[in-house]
């Protein structure tokens, strides 16, 4: 039986290869988990009220692009976030949760060459697994730029060589990063977005944490777009309900771009995709207009940094992110220090290996843990105790 060669390279999913470290060993102590970013901040409890009061909404189809209403509820939410007005009916598509997105986002928009050649896809690395697979699912050349402190945890896209970015289609860029909580500035964006429009390519902003930050909201890439007068169909933004409102079980996201993008991205989903219930997307209008809860679940992530500082007092490299919900702690060897961790208190946590790619000899995350500050205050700030004790003095 033959498989796509195209796949033939890619390592085990960050979560089984975990597994596989760990589990043959037994814990340490009480098991702590702080390796997976599933919120655990409550939602809002008028949520159950909106599913059984549409509960009929199961037996019809939904629509595949989302219900007018949610369209509308989206676009407002764009609005007052990041001060840009859109056809919310034309620039604005649902989804079952970002990675869906991402991932056909690139099937929808990267041609198969770019002028004669192979295109490129640009990721950061470390990354978010699903712009790895979306690259080669398009048989594009994923090109991996490290984010590493050197360049404030960011890709220096702009230093690549000019053959590569004439070549490139997509960029990929999370901010806050994912996993290590950097937030791209106003001029960290407007330069990406220059250097897209020079080289015309698009951008692929995964936002999904950017209402999780601590002093001040990040700036979106429409946003910038925007103000800059960019092409809107160089900018496409992609964001949650997972991590916003604590509700990743929910599968709620939306994509929004410039209408010609959009058209392409309904028009692949209308094959491929699977559309929201409509109990859900009724949800989800609902909670796009509120942020009540939002700032309260924001004003628990102040606490956890806060404390994640205090832990960590006098240790390099190891305070809160600016934004997001993990800690990018450095250590010597990820792998060894997880084991290590895992057999000696019990508490789990991601090696950053596992989150990035070997490339010239070198792996950008082999240095690092990820830790997910998701847990209730007291077990987590246990569990960032034994992190330090176990690996840090």
């Amino acid at each position: 039986m033959i498989f796509p060669e195209r796949f033939s390279n890619l390592p085990e999913y960050a979560f089984p290869r975990l597994r596989m470290l760990l589990d043959a060993h037994a814990p340490g102590g009480d098991v702590i988990h702080m390796t997976i970013g599933e919120p655990r901040h409550p939602f809002p409890d008028w949520i159950t009220d909106i599913i059984v009061e549409n509960a009929a909404g199961f037996g019809k189809y939904p629509p595949n692009e989302g219900t007018p209403e949610l369209l509308e509820a989206i676009g407002g939410w764009i609005a007052r976030r990041y001060g840009v007005t859109l056809d919310a009916q034309s620039q604005v598509m649902v989804l079952n949760g970002t990675r869906e997105g991402l991932y056909n986002a690139a099937m929808a928009l990267c041609p198969e060459p770019k002028g004669g050649r192979k295109p490129v896809i640009l990721t950061p690395n470390p990354f978010y697994q699903v712009y790895a697979v979306a690259a080669l699912s398009v048989g594009a050349e994923p090109v991996y730029v490290p984010a590493t402190a050197a360049t404030g945890f960011l890709p220096d896209y702009g230093a690549l060589p000019k053959d590569v970015l004439e070549r490139t289609e997509i960029a990929y860029l999370c901010s806050p990063a994912n996993p290590q909580g950097a937030v791209a500035s106003f001029d960290y964006w407007a330069d990406l977005i220059r250097l897209a429009e020079t080289h015309d390519f698009r951008i692929f902003a995964d936002e999904c944490y950017s209402e999780i930050w601590r002093d001040k909201a990040p700036a979106g890439a429409m946003q910038v777009a925007h103000e800059i007068g960019a092409d809107p169909e160089r900018v496409v933004i992609f964001h949650s309900l997972s991590k916003r409102s604590n509700l990743p079980g929910l599968r709620s996201g939306f994509v929004a771009s410039g209408p010609e993008t959009m058209k392409r991205l309904r028009q692949l989903r209308a094959y491929s995709g699977a559309p929201l219930p409509l109990p859900l997307q009724k949800v989800a209008e609902a909670v796009w207009q509120d942020e009540a809860h939002v700032d309260a679940s924001r004003e628990m992530y102040r606490r956890k940094f806060d404390i994640a500082d205090e832990v960590f007092r006098g240790i390099q490299g190891c305070g809160a992110p600016e934004a997001g919900f993990f800690l990018w702690l450095p250590v010597e060897d990820g792998e060894q220090a997880a084991l290590k961790l895992w057999k000696e208190t019990g508490v789990r946590v991601l090696p950053g290996a596992y989150l990035s790619r070997d490339t010239g000899g070198d792996n950008p995350g082999r240095g690092y843990i990820r830790v997910a500050m998701v847990a209730e205050e007291k077990e987590m700030q246990r569990g960032l105790e034994q992190v330090r004790d176990c690996l840090m003095t």
